[in-house]
């Protein structure tokens, strides 16, 4: 053999692991960008693209009906939630375990302090609107007494509000709903749960690039010594970076179940590392997904928000009558029973809108988190071993053969480059 042969037989393996280490690495790339959708759209390409394959249509692109390209991860944004409850949160806990974590009387307690300033406030805007000409003539004792009156009432009102949202939270609260709206409308937050937990991971996917592409080009360089047609080199290039992200994907993932023979243990790297990425996750979800601010968003504009306002508002109906005390009689006759009466509604729609308020105080919501935050990641730790990969692999496993041509397109053109730089 002539000294250029054996130059390029020897470059054979270093060029696989090169390229394999590129196709890995432009690999997460597709994974993870751009969030949205970058790319023009064609008219009635989206309806054209219905009569495709399933597969076809699911490809970044032509699912939004134009030519570009978005993250294969954030494309799967709703996907991804709906997989994170029925495979992880729905089997963690019920809402009703969720909302107990949030401590109902500590929310009960936070919002009457922060109702009671308002008091005077709502009092004020209900009785100018309803009843102006009578609200002028009573003495500022007599209202400071009416604003006390019901401020007094708030920590029994505001207790039985939290009450009746834990025992009626399975009705008031879907967590699929909840869970896939908030990924849908934070594309970026899918990311962030595959970057954050499985860091580790996908910079070991990188490295094992090289390692793989360089020790299947051993036998590639084998073989195109022996035989000599010029398309076999390409040919292999397709089948190393195919079996390169292949490979990357299954030591990462596999086998779900330990295998152990003899000293050595084979176990997917993502699942050796359970509890420590259970924390990872718990966080994530905790502060970001199940929170007190996406509870509170969900209860009062989520599509059973109007059975939270009727809550609301039978809660607070009686607030006025009671706090007008022995002078309730007086009040009727002197406004008019019905008068009376759109008084008390009025007060009561007024108030349902602040009495949420501390489901919105991000500061309130990440002390209480902390609890969520603990119960997922106990409740994560304990998960079978096939669950826990499903959590995150289950959201991109039916788009893994994207990678796979990907890579085996690579492939094709480090085949080919090799072959016109060194025949």
């Amino acid at each position: 053999m002539s000294t250029s042969d054996w130059i390029k037989l020897v470059t054979i393996p270093f060029f696989t692991g090169a390229i394999g280490w590129f196709i890995n690495w432009t690999g997460l790339i597709m994974l993870f960008n751009p969030i949205r959708f970058h790319g023009f759209r064609i008219p009635g390409l989206y309806e054209l693209s219905r009569l495709l394959p399933r597969k076809l249509q699911e490809i970044p692109g032509i699912m939004q009906g134009g030519v570009g390209w978005q993250g294969i991860i954030p494309a799967r944004a709703a996907k991804m939630g709906s997989i994170a409850v029925d495979k992880a949160i729905a089997k963690i806990g019920t809402p009703a375990e969720f909302f107990q974590e949030l401590e109902p009387d500590r929310i009960a307690e936070q919002m009457t302090v922060m109702f009671e300033p308002r008091v005077p406030e709502i009092v004020d805007r209900t009785m100018r609107r309803e009843q102006p000409g009578l609200w002028s003539d009573v003495p500022q004792r007599a209202k400071d007494a009416l604003y006390s009156r019901v401020q007094q009432q708030l920590p029994d009102i505001m207790r039985q509000i939290t009450a009746e949202i834990g025992h009626y939270i399975d009705q008031l609260l879907d967590p699929k709903i909840l869970v896939i709206d908030h990924f849908q409308r934070n594309p970026a937050l899918a990311n962030k749960v595959f970057k954050d937990v499985g860091s580790k991971e996908l910079r070991l996917m990188v490295n094992f690039g090289f390692l793989f592409g360089f020790l299947l080009g051993i036998p590639v360089a084998a073989i195109t010594h022996f035989v000599t047609d010029w398309w076999l080199l390409p040919l292999l290039g397709i089948i190393v970076g195919w079996t390169t992200n292949l490979l990357g994907m299954w030591v990462i993932f596999e086998p779900v179940e330990e295998i152990r023979l003899g000293p050595l243990k084979l176990h997917g790297l993502f699942l050796r590392r359970q509890n420590e990425v259970a924390d990872v996750y718990a966080s994530i979800i905790a502060d970001h997904v199940v929170t007190m601010e996406n509870i509170g968003d969900f209860l009062l504009n989520g599509p059973r928000a109007d059975r939270t306002e009727q809550m609301l508002y039978e809660a607070m109906l009686p607030a006025i009558d009671r706090a007008a005390g022995p002078l309730r009689g007086v009040a009727r006759v002197a406004v008019g029973t019905q008068e009376y009466d759109t008084i008390t509604d009025a007060f009561a729609r007024e108030s349902r809108e602040h009495t949420m308020t501390p489901f919105q105080d991000p500061e309130f919501g990440r002390h209480q988190s902390e609890n969520i935050r603990k119960l997922f990641a106990a409740r994560t730790k304990e998960l079978p071993s096939r669950d826990f990969v499903e959590m995150l692999r289950s959201a991109i496993k039916e788009d893994e053969w994207m990678i796979y041509l990907h890579g085996g397109v690579l492939g094709l053109a480090g085949g080919l480059i090799h072959l016109g730089i060194f025949g």
